[in-house]
């Protein structure tokens, strides 16, 4: 159900040599380095970072992670994670899936390594982690659908998905959950498919889809000028925690999501009031691309 997590940009190395070329990225819905005309931001003035989430840390803002699980001990992660799974409550076909406390911790690495990427941004907001996915990163659409509708219950004010799924049969039900988080003020950030495929829920326009770009600054997002992919942020060559107490070099869009979710509870702790739209204006607004020097 997720893109494959660790497959490498081109001129990174696995072991997190530094890339030959930022931009020259193999997986899909990445940045090609173009610029955003100003003319698409309605701004009356610049929109600056520190305006935006300067000097915040996320204090108070509520995160929902759903992903592989987190490992809480991890000095990265700070110990404060709430925790939690989506399982079946038999093993019979049409079983009902509940989101229950959480006893595996993380599963695969995936989890745990954007957890840690969102506290770097936003140590302080509030972490809940949802476990959809096992050791080999495979998971039910059904367990999908179930975290998101408990996301959305919870009213969170971000919900990171850094996994997709192309299965048809859950397309409505996931669209229908987006859409309602959007009018909830629920943010969702989704990470786009490191393949050049439609999957879910990035594609729907209610959400945040986010893929990657190769600056190695965390706080600077590019906006796309070619959608669908609504933003970009830093996915190559990303150091981040692995359970167990270590870290790892990752790259790709499931690593760039967290950056923009971590980005999310800054601003909302600047601006509580923002919801999705607001979000994404800002974002754009303070983009790296953005030509700033006409007007």
């Amino acid at each position: 159900m997720p893109e494959p997590p660790y497959e490498p940009a081109e001129g990174v190395a696995p072991d997190g040599a530094a890339p030959a070329a930022r931009r020259t990225i193999r997986f899909a819905h990445a940045s090609r380095g173009g610029s955003l005309d100003p003319g698409r931001v309605a701004a009356a003035h610049p929109v600056e970072r520190d305006w935006a989430w300067g000097g915040t840390t996320g204090r108070g803002v509520r995160v929902c992670v759903i992903d592989s699980g987190v490992d809480g001990a991890h000095p990265a992660i700070g110990g404060s994670a709430e925790a939690y799974a989506a399982e079946p409550d038999s093993a019979e076909p049409g079983a009902r899936w509940n989101v229950v406390p959480d006893t595996e911790g993380d599963l695969a690495g995936h989890g745990t390594a954007c957890a840690g990427i969102i506290r770097s941004l936003a140590p302080e907001c509030e972490l809940t982690s949802v476990r959809i996915l096992g050791p080999r990163l495979r998971g039910s659409g059904e367990a999908l659908v179930r975290a998101l509708e408990w996301a959305l219950e919870r009213r969170f004010a971000v919900v990171n998905v850094s996994l997709s799924t192309r299965r048809e049969q859950h397309k409505e039900r996931l669209h229908d959950l987006a859409d309602a988080a959007y009018f909830a003020g629920v943010t969702l950030v989704s990470a786009a498919h490191n393949s050049p495929v439609d999957s879910y829920p990035w594609r729907f326009p209610s959400v945040l889809s986010v893929g990657a770009h190769g600056e190695p600054d965390p706080e600077y997002v590019e906006a796309n000028p070619d959608p669908p992919v609504d933003l970009f942020a830093r996915g190559v060559g990303v150091e981040a925690p692995w359970p167990g107490g270590g870290k790892r070099v990752v790259s790709g869009n499931s690593f760039a999501a967290p950056h923009v979710t971590g980005l999310c509870a800054r601003i909302l702790e600047r601006h509580p009031r923002f919801r999705t739209p607001e979000l994404r204006h800002v974002l754009t607004a303070t983009a790296g691309n953005l030509r700033r020097s006409q007007g």
